[in-house]
C-alpha cells in the first residue's frame, strides 16, 4: 500500500481508501487492467511480498498480489479498505454489532493497522487506521 505523506491527505473516517487485488495470476491481471482502464504500475514491496501498485495520473489508489497456498481454494478477489480512526475499536465494535473478526488487528510496516471482517450478513471488507492519522 501506497505510504500517505501527510495528516491531511488522510482519508475521513469511513471512507474507503484503497482497493486490493488479491489473485491466482499477476501477470494476467496486470494485462487485464492496464489495457481496459489504462492504469499505470509500480512495483514496491509490502512486508515482503512482491506488491503491484494501480495509479491514475501518477496518484495510487490500490495494489495487488499473488495469491499463496494460505489462501487455500479462495477465488481471485477485490477488497476495499474503509479508513478508520481506531482500527483496534473499531474491530471491538464490530464484534459488538454481530459481525465477525476473520483477520485480527495487525500492523503493516510503514502503512499503518488494518483488520478485515465480516458484517452479519457474510459480506467481508477491511478496516484500516493509516499511518500518521492516529
Amino acid at each position: 500500500m501506497a505510504e500517505q505523506a501527510t495528516a491531511h491527505e488522510m482519508p475521513a473516517h469511513g471512507t474507503i481508501c484503497w482497493n486490493e487485488l488479491t489473485t491466482k495470476n499477476v501477470e494476467a491481471a496486470k494485462k487485464f487492467y492496464t489495457e481496459l482502464f489504462g492504469w499505470t504500475l509500480t512495483k514496491s514491496e509490502a512486508a515482503g511480498v512482491d506488491y503491484t501498485e494501480f495509479q491514475v495520473g501518477g496518484r495510487p489508489f490500490g495494489g495487488m498480489f499473488q495469491m499463496t497456498p494460505e489462501f487455500g481454494d479462495a477465488t481471485s478477489h477485490w477488497m476495499a479498505y474503509v479508513a478508520v480512526d481506531d482500527v483496534d475499536a473499531a474491530a471491538r465494535r464490530v464484534e459488538e454489532l454481530s459481525g465477525k473478526i476473520c483477520v485480527p488487528p495487525t500492523d503493516i510496516p510503514n502503512v499503518g493497522r488494518f483488520c478485515v471482517i465480516t458484517d452479519p450478513t457474510g459480506a467481508t471488507i477491511s478496516l484500516i487506521t493509516l499511518r500518521g492519522s492516529q
